[in-house]
């Protein structure tokens, strides 16, 4: 029987996002002046204000206020009527040193420099069960509700940055949703319903404001997320879709003033869109020390690798940690009755966990991960994404430094001829 599923995003100016990009802000310049830095940030933003609190261990200085600033005017947050400007807000840091008794766990001294060492001298920087999620649904191996949430809220950020003429109310705050009919095998239909609210400038009167921004969102927006789709996702677009936009009326009020934001409120909406399954640990503001984020991008570097080599339609895969021990406690792994090998699915573990090398030293080394990589995942997902060669530049102390880094390492296809070679696929 036909079904429907849901998944939402939130813009980069969306408060719990602001705090995610705060975190990760601070995360990246850590890592550029000292990659071995061990760091938990939390970021709190409300009117008018920003909290920093945390551990970290680290033999960098940084102007924790400066790089704050930077990361709220990139967002749009630089007008005083937003009630939370990049210029003038207050930014209080409780900032202090990372526990003695955690890092002991994490990172311990060994007589030889080789690979084989460290990996069993490094324990996890905390238990508990990540997952990855892959299907085929979508060219990025994500589920297509979601995909297409993000879409919509990316096209509006560039309007917003670049394009604003065609949409001049538009302020940083936003949230979309999108439901999907699917077919009994899993197949999408058609879109159902897309939920769009914006935060916007005043208008004089509101069912004007509501009625051109209903218009702009149908008739300039979506037909661009429709562009970008693959062709085979064109007629999922039709003219019977429900649209809510701002449903609720006026959203002027909206950012940090309208509702207070905090560090790793939005992992659904970083992972799968509640597609799969998510162990309940947040990713942004944590070095990869913390198995958290760096086990999480493992399980999805290893479901889109098995899903893209044609092993089945779509993977769940599951790892486990004890807090200091660096071998996994399980690995587990779901293809929903989708596989195309003879094999049940505790077999294509055993084989997946022989091909994948799950400590946390390892998965740091294979996804280059004690890079300062970590901003651009802190808005539209972690997952899905471009993988991509890039230079950032960094400022510390009086210090510049210009690294290139790579990318959403975790979304590279580098593994498919291993796991055909391993399935005889």
């Amino acid at each position: 029987m036909p079904y429907l599923f849901t998944s939402e995003s939130v813009s980069e100016g969306h408060p719990d996002k602001v705090a995610d990009q705060i975190s990760d802000a601070l995360i990246d310049n850590f890592l550029a002046f000292d990659p071995s830095s061990k760091v938990a940030c939390e970021t709190l933003v409300t009117t008018g204000q920003v909290v920093l609190a945390g551990e970290i261990k680290t033999d960098t200085y940084l102007d924790v206020q400066k790089i704050t600033r930077e990361v709220i005017r990139k967002i749009g947050y630089t007008k005083s009527e937003y009630m939370f400007e990049a210029n003038s807000c207050g930014i209080f840091s409780a900032l202090h040193d990372q526990s003695a008794d955690i890092n002991q766990g994490v990172d311990r001294l060994v007589d030889n420099n080789d690979f084989e060492s460290k990996a069993n001298a490094q324990g996890a920087g905390d238990q508990g069960m990540m997952f990855g999620y892959a299907t085929n649904e979508t060219d990025n191996y994500m589920p297509l509700p979601l995909d297409l949430a993000h879409a919509i809220l990316r096209e509006m950020s560039v309007i917003r940055n670049n394009e604003l003429e065609l949409m001049p109310y538009l302020r940083p705050d936003a949230k979309s949703q999108v439901t999907i009919e699917y077919s009994d095998d899993d197949q999408p239909i058609r879109i159902d319903t897309i939920v769009v609210s914006t935060q916007h400038d005043d208008f004089a009167d509101d069912a004007t404001m509501l009625a051109k921004i209903k218009e702009d969102i149908i008739n300039i927006v979506i037909p661009r997320v429709k562009a970008a789709q693959k062709a085979e996702l064109h007629g999922l677009f039709t003219d019977n879709i429900t649209y809510y936009i701002n449903p609720t009326g006026k959203f002027v009020i909206g950012g940090p003033h309208g509702d207070t934001g905090l560090t790793g409120r939005k992992i659904i909406v970083d992972t799968y869109g509640g597609k799969g399954a998510h162990g309940g640990g947040a990713f942004s503001g944590k070095d990869p020390s913390k198995v958290d984020r760096s086990a999480a991008y493992a399980t999805r570097h290893i479901a889109k690798n098995l899903v893209a080599a044609g092993l089945c339609d779509q993977v769940l895969v599951q790892v486990s940690y004890a807090i200091g021990v660096a071998k996994p406690c399980g690995l587990y792994v779901n293809t929903y009755g989708t596989a195309k090998v003879d094999m049940h699915d505790g077999a294509i573990a055993e084989k997946v966990s022989e091909i994948f090398d799950m400590r946390p030293y390892a998965i740091e080394q294979r996804l280059k991960l004690r890079n300062p990589i970590y901003s651009e995942t802190a808005a539209y997902g972690h997952m899905g994404r471009k993988n991509e060669i890039v230079k950032k530049t960094f400022g510390s102390n009086g210090n510049t430094k210009e690294v290139e880094v790579e990318l959403f390492t975790w979304e590279k296809l580098d593994f498919v001829d291993k796991v055909k070679a391993a399935f005889g696929l």
